[in-house]
């Protein structure tokens, strides 16, 4: 009996760091990470070895092998992930989750036939269709939420896995496993569809949540694109106006310039040059770069700093067309400038400062906001991102240049340095 549950434990924990490795993005080459999940299965299966051969009997020598297996499982995929906070632990909880499915399949097989080969092959059908299913309807969203998205509270749905864990335990196998109460399986059949069902529910709603949020930070983009192209619209207006009116009173200019000439008053000459020079300048368009979107919003900021007298000193260097995504780069533009802005409109008039610098080629880019600060501020010691005073985490716009950030692979980092606050973020393509 006790080589059927090594070899049922074993095929479990293949599977548990299998579902680990295509479940996380790995910080080391394929090599590597392999050969730590290999590791890590070896570890399992001798503990487990010494759990159900060598100590068969004892309760305690099972609740300490059990708790270190946990220990050794999570610690792998925190290892091996190129991101390590909550949503690895959560996954690598869930992980264990998925694979107890297949060792509960395994003892029901064998409780119901006595055919341990069958009872084996079965534990391996059933892992192997799991991780498909699950490979299948959640791990797209699951990578997105890993690596795009900044979802805070991840540690509270790690409760999830933790109780499914607790509960399956208690059921299948401490203290008493279902060889001893076979009445437990249909009830333990039913709990592994719920929690089945559940995990796709609750990923699927985080899903939903996110595209909530990138539509609303979509909509608020266009909106300011759309009240920036009317203000430009209006300033080319009034410019066709002028050039109009200029084109029209031209000849009466040129008359009035040649009979100075005859009279040789020069200086009349020149204020009349200064006049037309200061009308052809009046209401025009200003450009800032040569991409359209980010050029409306820069005019959107620039007109909303002007509303406020704050002095803005913009560098920037935009081409037409760029290697990322128009709208979210825009949108990161003006969720930093706008930050920059409501930090600084109720200094005195001295303090009112922004400096911009926006630089953009096919191989990389490169945003650094730089304006002052009084208040104290928090950061995070995860992101190294600032605190939103309102609860304690990063605003909106900050979690949008974050996703941004790590959807281009780019590094973001702030810092305070002689009363100005940096906000910097590069990216190599």
């Amino acid at each position: 009996m006790n080589y059927f549950n090594n070899i049922s434990y074993m095929i479990s924990h293949l599977f548990l760091m299998l579902f680990i490795y295509l479940f996380i993005t790995h910080r080391y080459s394929k090599t590597a990470t392999k050969w730590i999940c290999f590791t890590s299965f070896l570890l399992l299966s001798i503990t487990d070895y010494i759990k159900l051969n060598v100590f068969p009997h004892s309760d305690l020598c099972y609740l300490i092998i059990t708790l270190l297996q946990i220990l050794i499982t999570q610690s792998t995929g925190i290892f091996i992930s190129k991101k390590r906070n909550n949503k690895v632990l959560f996954i690598g909880l869930s992980a264990s989750n998925y694979t107890i499915i297949g060792s509960v399949t395994a003892a029901i097989l064998y409780i119901y036939t006595k055919n341990i080969p069958l009872a084996l092959l079965g534990n391996f059908v059933v892992h192997a269709i799991v991780l498909l299913i699950l490979y299948h309807s959640i791990r797209n969203i699951w990578i997105k939420q890993y690596e795009n998205e900044y979802t805070k509270d991840w540690w509270k749905l790690c409760f999830i896995p933790v109780f499914f864990y607790c509960s399956f335990s208690c059921i299948a196998f401490f203290p008493y496993t279902l060889y001893d109460n076979p009445n437990n399986i249909l009830g333990i059949l039913f709990f592994m569809l719920t929690m089945i069902v559940s995990y796709i529910v609750v990923l699927q709603y985080i899903e939903n949540d996110s595209k909530q949020k990138d539509i609303y930070w979509k909509n608020a983009l266009f909106e300011s694109y759309i009240k920036g192209l009317e203000n430009q619209y209006y300033l080319v207006e009034q410019s066709e106006k002028n050039i109009k009116i200029l084109r029209h009173d031209i000849r009466h200019y040129s008359s009035m310039m040649n009979e100075l000439l005859n009279q040789q008053k020069y200086e009349e000459i020149r204020n009349i040059l200064t006049h037309i020079d200061a009308v052809a300048d009046e209401h025009k368009v200003i450009k800032y770069c040569h991409h359209l979107i980010a050029n409306t919003i820069l005019s959107k900021m620039m007109e909303k700093s002007s509303f406020f007298d704050i002095d803005v000193h913009l560098d920037v260097d935009i081409p037409k067309t760029i290697v990322v995504n128009d709208y979210e780069f825009s949108s990161v533009i003006a969720n930093l400038f706008e930050n920059a802005i409501n930090c600084v409109k109720d200094f005195e008039k001295e303090d009112r400062y922004i400096d911009i610098r926006i630089h953009c080629t096919n191989e990389q880019l490169f945003i650094q906001m730089k304006n002052r600060y009084k208040e104290e501020l928090t950061f995070d010691s995860l992101t190294g991102l600032p605190k939103s005073k309102k609860n304690g985490n990063h605003g909106l716009g900050m979690q949008s240049a974050l996703s941004f950030c790590q959807k281009i692979s780019g590094t973001i980092d702030c810092f305070c340095q002689d009363e100005f606050f940096y906000i910097t973020l590069f990216a190599k393509f």
